[in-house]
């Protein structure tokens, strides 16, 4: 099961969370302003962000974290059979693993965690830990990220909609201040289900964006195609 995009292709078949418009979008809008030179991925799953980070810039450290054990597997030779693989790395650890262990600083760090706490669970364990937030709680993740993140560094996720006060609430109670907000709906009568997020230590005016992905059924809206264009086969 290979999904093949313009510059690298991912092989997801051992991966709970397949590829989805969330992942690509972070990867594509999240702002290389501050030029990294590292780089950190938490929950990586097949490693596309990772990926989509290494074809847009030079940051010569780029490391990934996963804790299921076929995906970390899979991430490591959709890394390796990439243009970049010299420049990738997966550790095979959950968020709070590392944090114990690591003590580097990163100039972007980047999540598309898990997000769901409110539904039931299926009997996959794999998809559960994939999707569900007991794996990685909120708090949990704004703490690491604060932990980590370089003096001028960028933290980016997204999240439904319904839980973007919540976060930024508790990167607030961290020290870690929200600079641009891009809310993304399907089309333009459907409501916004999800957010975009930047976090740094600084304080700035925020940034909001709002973005439509279709016009209607498969007609894409410019500003989606622009913003994923170097990324899917079709765009």
């Amino acid at each position: 099961m290979m999904f093949e995009f313009k510059q690298f292709s991912i092989q997801q078949d051992q991966c709970a969370m397949k590829i989805g418009t969330d992942g690509v979008l972070l990867g594509a809008w999240v702002s290389l302003e501050n030029n990294p030179e590292s780089i950190l991925d938490i929950g990586a799953g097949t490693g596309i962000l990772s990926l989509q980070l290494a074809q847009r810039c030079i940051a010569e450290t780029l490391e990934a974290i996963e804790i299921d054990e076929d995906a970390f597997e899979q991430c490591v030779v959709n890394f390796e059979n990439s243009p970049w693989g010299d420049r990738l790395f997966c550790f095979h650890a959950s968020a709070q693993e590392f944090a114990a262990e690591m003590e580097e600083e990163y100039d972007l760090i980047i999540s598309n965690p898990p997000f769901y706490s409110d539904e039931h669970k299926s009997d996959d364990s794999k998809r559960n830990t994939a999707r569900f937030t007991d794996t990685l709680p909120f708090k949990d993740l704004a703490i690491f990220a604060y932990q980590f993140l370089s003096e001028k560094g960028i933290f980016a996720l997204i999240l439904p909609r319904k839980e973007e006060e919540n976060f930024i609430a508790l990167a607030l109670e961290v020290g870690l201040f929200p600079k641009r907000i891009c809310r993304v709906k399907g089309n333009p009568t459907s409501e916004v289900k999800r957010s975009l997020l930047e976090f740094t230590f600084e304080k700035f005016e925020i940034i909001k964006e709002e973005l439509t992905i279709e016009i209607s059924r498969h007609v894409y809206t410019e500003a989606y195609k622009k913003l994923v264009k170097d990324f899917y086969l079709k765009m």
